[in-house]
C-alpha cells in the first residue's frame, strides 16, 4: 500500500509539512508491513504551471511528481490557508494530475492557518475539488493553528492525536474499500464517457 502525503505550499515554512509528517507517524504506528510512504513537498519539488504540454516536456520535477502521485493508493493532502482557500500551487498540481489519479481512492485533508478563522475552507474548497475526481473523502479532517506549534513542533496533544487518527483512518478506509468502485461516477466522469 502506498500513502502519498502532499504538502501544498510552495513556500518553505514547515508547519504544513510537520502536520503531514505527524499524520504519517500515526499510520506507521498502526501499519508497518506492506506500507510505502512518500511525501511530495511543493516547496522542494518544483512543479511547473500547467500550460498544455505533455508531462515529458517539462524540464523540472513535474513529470516525476505527477507520476509518483499516480502510484498512490491513499492520500493525505495538506495546505496552508492563503486568502481563504488552499494554495494555487496545490491547485496547479491537482490540475496536472489525470482525473483517474484520485478516483476511488481515500483522501484525508489537513489545513494550517494563523487562526481558526478559515477552518471551513477544508469542507468548502478542498473537498469539492477531490469529489470532482470521485475520490473517497475521509469525513474528518484536521485544522492546525499557529498556536499549536512551538519551535516548529506540534505541541498541542489533541491536535497531535487528531493527526494520528487521520493517518490511521486513511489506511483503515483503504483496507475496507479494497478496490471498491463508487457508482454512479461523479458527473464529470459521466459526461466524459
Amino acid at each position: 500500500m502506498k500513502l502519498i502525503g502532499i504538502v501544498g505550499s510552495a513556500v518553505k515554512s514547515g508547519r504544513t509539512r510537520k502536520a503531514i509528517e505527524t499524520a504519517c507517524e500515526g499510520v506507521k504506528q498502526f501499519l508497518t508491513d506492506d506500507l510505502d510512504i512518500d511525501i511530495i513537498d511543493l516547496s522542494n519539488d518544483k512543479v511547473s504551471i500547467l500550460d498544455g504540454r505533455k508531462l515529458s516536456e517539462y524540464t523540472d520535477d513535474t513529470e516525476r511528481v505527477v507520476t509518483l502521485i499516480e502510484t498512490g493508493d491513499v492520500f493525505i493532502i495538506g495546505s496552508p490557508v492563503y486568502r481563504g482557500t488552499y494554495t494555487g500551487a496545490l491547485k496547479n498540481l491537482l490540475d496536472l494530475a489525470p482525473i483517474s489519479t484520485f478516483e476511488n481512492k481515500p483522501v484525508g485533508f489537513i489545513a494550517t492557518g494563523a487562526t481558526a478563522h478559515h477552518y471551513l475552507m477544508i469542507d468548502h474548497e478542498m473537498r469539492a475539488v477531490l469529489a470532482w475526481s470521485n475520490a473517497y473523502l475521509l469525513p474528518g479532517s484536521v485544522y492546525v493553528e499557529n498556536h499549536h506549534y512551538e519551535d516548529g513542533k506540534i505541541v498541542d496533544s489533541q491536535v497531535h492525536e487528531k493527526l494520528h487518527q487521520l493517518g490511521k483512518s486513511s489506511i483503515q478506509m483503504t483496507q475496507k474499500l479494497n478496490g471498491l468502485v463508487a457508482e454512479p461516477l461523479c458527473l464529470t466522469r459521466q459526461l466524459w464517457k
